[in-house]
């Protein structure tokens, strides 16, 4: 009798993990890595001395123990990938929107950035 009862189950079980393994849908490629090369003067720069140099960011993000920061200005935007160092965040990559395929940070964009902190307030 309760081999009976057990065989439903079974059966189941074993048409459930067929399907398990399954794909649900089509698969996406992920975009390649960004190219190789960081920018001089903005890596290894922490937090304060980011803040300090450009201000409030226009977007920031916490994720997993890192932070995005974004900069807008009418050329494009900057962005700063930190991670934990010490006791500050510090800066390990740059990517700037418009940027060369060749680079992840447009230099002419991080001039602008660059100029910006130095000019004047208005």
């Amino acid at each position: 009798m309760k081999r009976a009862a057990i065989l439903p189950v079974v059966m189941g079980l074993l048409l459930l993990s067929a399907c398990g393994g399954q794909q649900q849908g089509p698969t996406v490629a992920l975009p390649p890595p960004p190219p190789k090369g960081e920018p001089s003067g903005f890596i290894g720069m922490t937090a304060t001395q980011l803040r300090a140099n450009f201000g409030v960011p226009s977007f920031s993000r916490r994720e997993n123990g890192s932070e995005l920061w974004r900069y807008d200005n009418a050329q494009c935007r900057t962005f700063f990938f930190l991670y934990p160092t010490g006791r500050d965040m510090g800066v390990r990559h740059v990517e700037t929107v418009p940027h060369n395929p060749a680079e992840a940070a447009d230099p002419t964009c991080l001039a602008a950035l660059r100029a910006k902190r130095v000019s004047p307030a208005s």
